[in-house]
């Protein structure tokens, strides 16, 4: 495994540190650290998903959020992992597991460094009859994930099926909700390089075992979307929480652990999963204005007390690349009744306040305590500034 340059922390035990440089020194590389995480309850044990047999497992990426979750996750069931990725990315323990455990599941991880932009460095660095699963974390476009499908789409291969990370925003907005999976997509959306892919994958034909995953907002500790940082920090800094619209649409959470399993699922379960798509959130939605006070609930604050200001998006300017809010402003959840029979999975995390509550204690704190929140507010002071005119600006729910 290849780790990026970093100072030692004294934090770390010398055994754990002895061996996260042994495996640096295989890399050619000086000093490593992983900063540990603060502590979580482990999860419902995966060891009760196990499944019979032993597979050789290829992740793309896997070292960040939703990849580190499902390195954990087959690890633990006892499946053989390797990683390829740009080994840039330094692994971090994920809270609720212990440095023991961490240490080993390094250890007993390959990591092959390589582009996967590259197809030459693809075929000669990855042997398709050496992988039983693979799982594509961190493909965008079809030309990121065409020439890993077409290595694996060969007489030599040894594929069981091949996992694509898609997404729900592929969905066209739409008036009934929830999203099924046969629900209309949208060819113009961010996401359609995702939608391309699966097309790709499905233009592979029959005998290419793929299956895609469609996940909504994902949370949890180690998150690098700002989904629930917006909300932490401004309940932690005593501000207003700032919301789109009336602050009632609709939106699905899931959390990153219960994803991993959902994914690690498909195990054993290619003759179900061949060529489908899979919704994955809880089984519930939640409004904007629900998701603030679960927030404030899960930072021990009165929900009650929380100001909440609602702004019309479309009549406040702000600066080129700011975003305002984290989440699209309309409904979005989907129905995840097909991943729930075809993946014998059932969300843990299963509703908003559980997935904050974990995100708070074990991300949020951790961070600030770093001095590593961004707390950048200047969209805020944009629309609050716009208070002197709040005809232009803001509901009526606001002025009231």
């Amino acid at each position: 495994i290849m780790f990026a340059n970093a100072a030692p922390s004294n934090r770390l035990s010398m055994a754990f540190l002895r061996v996260l440089l042994a495996l640096a020194a295989l890399a050619g590389v000086s000093d490593a650290f992983v900063a540990p995480a603060v502590r979580a309850r482990a999860p419902l044990s995966s060891r009760l998903q196990m499944q019979a047999s032993r597979e050789s497992v290829l992740i793309i990426g896997g070292t960040r959020f939703a990849g580190a979750y499902l390195w954990r996750e087959l690890k633990n069931r006892g499946h053989d992992v390797t990683l390829y990725n740009r080994g840039r990315t330094l692994p971090k323990i994920i809270p609720g597991e212990s440095d023991a455990e961490f240490e080993a599941r390094c250890r007993g991880t390959k990591c092959i460094v390589g582009d996967r932009t590259d197809p030459e460095q693809l075929r000669s660095l990855i042997d398709p009859s050496a992988y039983t699963y693979v799982y594509d974390m961190n493909g965008r476009e079809r030309t990121d994930t065409a020439p890993l499908a077409d290595l694996f789409n060969s007489p030599r291969s040894a594929l069981k099926s091949f996992v694509y990370m898609s997404s729900a925003g592929v969905y066209k907005k739409s008036q009934e909700m929830p999203h099924f999976e046969v629900d209309e997509v949208d060819p113009k959306s961010r996401h359609k390089g995702k939608l391309e892919t699966e097309a790709y994958l499905r233009s592979l034909g029959p005998s290419f075992n793929w299956c895609s995953i469609r996940p909504t907002y994902i949370c949890g500790p180690q998150n690098y979307n700002p989904v629930e940082q917006y909300f932490f920090e401004r309940v932690d800094a005593g501000r207003p929480v700032i919301i789109p619209s009336h602050g009632e649409h609709l939106t699905g959470l899931g959390h990153v652990q219960d994803l991993a399993v959902a994914m690690a699922n498909v195990i054993g379960r290619e003759q179900r999963t061949n060529q489908q798509v899979y919704n994955i959130q809880n089984t519930g939605a939640i409004s904007f204005n629900g998701v603030a006070r679960a927030a404030a609930k899960a930072a021990g604050r009165d929900p009650e007390q929380l100001k909440l200001v609602h702004f019309d998006p479309k009549a406040v300017k702000f600066p080129e690349g700011a975003k305002a809010f984290p989440m699209r402003p309309q409904h979005f959840f989907t129905n995840v009744d097909k991943a729930r029979r075809d993946l014998d999975w059932e969300p843990q995390y299963n509703s908003a306040e559980a997935i904050l509550a974990d995100s708070y204690v074990n991300d949020f704190l951790a961070k600030k305590a770093a001095g590593k929140l961004k707390n950048d507010f200047t969209c805020d002071h944009i629309i609050l500034d716009g208070l002197h005119n709040p005809s232009a600006v803001f509901f009526p729910s606001t002025r009231a």
